[in-house]
């Protein structure tokens, strides 16, 4: 399955992955962790543990701070 990860302001990775990859299974060839991100479908929040169902999706890093 081809899949393109979108880095919200930064860039953009096309993947082949399993047809039973997860959106978690995206994150580590582009180097993130599921922990420190938000995966987009649509504009809407995906659990990393849900099997793809997109061919595009949005990555978003979450801001932390104290």
């Amino acid at each position: 399955m081809h899949v393109t990860v979108e880095i919200a302001g930064e860039d953009t990775h096309e993947l082949e992955v399993d047809a039973d990859a997860t959106y978690g299974d995206l994150l580590a060839p582009v180097d993130l962790n599921p922990h420190e991100v938000s995966v987009l479908v649509d504009g809407e929040h995906v659990p990393t543990d849900q099997p793809v169902a997109a061919d595009r999706v949005r990555v978003v890093r979450l801001i932390k701070g104290g």
